[in-house]
């Protein structure tokens, strides 16, 4: 359901602030022997038992087995550019996304422009030829894909050492909500707000340090209208914005899952 966040690269993907940070992590064997080493020390996590629950009612709301075991999604609809917060452009879009990390997007109406993505690589493909995606527009499809609704209650939630309580009572779109805490490794804060009657996600936040400026980039995906498709309740209506200002909206009209896709759609060719 986040496969269209980057795209809004057409005006807004030019002020991205994005920063990454990468720990890696070696150890030695010393002698000619091999010595037994002590096993790294396991991470705890931590999920508050009524956070828990309400994340198992969530997962239960969006489609339960079929939520959790969905290889992919392909998608139709519009997309909605913005620039300084006021439209910028309107485009017809096809999707294809499997899970986790690999999109083909094509949005425009006559020549349209395909972006590819697979994990951290992006490329775009146009009537120019192809070319390899500005690295903070790979970085913005990497978050928001990592933090993004499927991916945070398939993967991140489960991830050792994450941190999850009951949060404040909030509004989205004047409707209430009630926000879940999440700490993820490194220190990512993540909330996630769930409609207060269906439990369904409403919107999900998260922070994201800016190393270059010293600073925290706020990242918003607001999640509403959903509707069922091959028993997965899916949001027709995707609205996303970085540090309060829009960069992008979509509207999908179509949607199934777990369709089967040619070996070579994510590969750039």
């Amino acid at each position: 359901m986040e496969e269209t966040f980057s795209v809004a690269k057409l005006a807004a993907l030019k002020n991205l602030r994005i920063a990454a940070a990468f720990a890696l992590l070696g150890f030695s064997i010393a002698g000619a022997l091999p010595a037994q080493q002590p096993a790294p020390p396991q991470l705890q996590s931590h999920i508050d038992s009524q956070a828990r629950q309400m994340l198992d009612r969530t997962i239960q709301a969006l489609g339960g087995q079929a939520f959790l075991n969905a290889k992919s999604l392909t998608s139709k609809g519009r997309v909605f550019f913005f620039q300084d917060g006021a439209t910028a452009g309107l485009e017809p879009y096809e999707s294809w996304m499997q899970y986790p990390d690999k999109r083909r997007f094509s949005y425009g109406k006559t020549k349209p422009v395909i972006l590819i993505n697979d994990g951290d690589k992006g490329w775009e493909l146009d009537r120019y030829g192809l070319i390899a995606q500005p690295d903070p527009q790979v970085q913005s499809w990497v978050l928001s894909t990592r933090y993004g609704l499927e991916n945070l209650l398939r993967i991140r939630i489960n991830e050792p050492g994450v941190l999850i309580q009951v949060g404040k009572v909030d509004f989205v779109d004047n409707i209430p909500t009630q926000g879940l805490d999440i700490t993820a490794l490194g220190g990512i804060s993540i909330r996630l707000d769930l409609h207060r009657q269906t439990l369904l996600p409403s919107r999900i936040t998260f922070r994201i340090r800016n190393v270059k400026e010293d600073a925290w980039d706020e990242y918003s995906i607001a999640y509403s209208d959903f509707k069922s498709f091959d028993g997965i309740q899916t949001p027709m209506h995707i609205y996303r914005s970085l540090n309060g200002e829009r960069i992008g909206e979509t509207f999908l009209n179509y949607a199934h899952y777990n369709e089967d896709y040619p070996s070579n759609y994510f590969i750039a060719e």
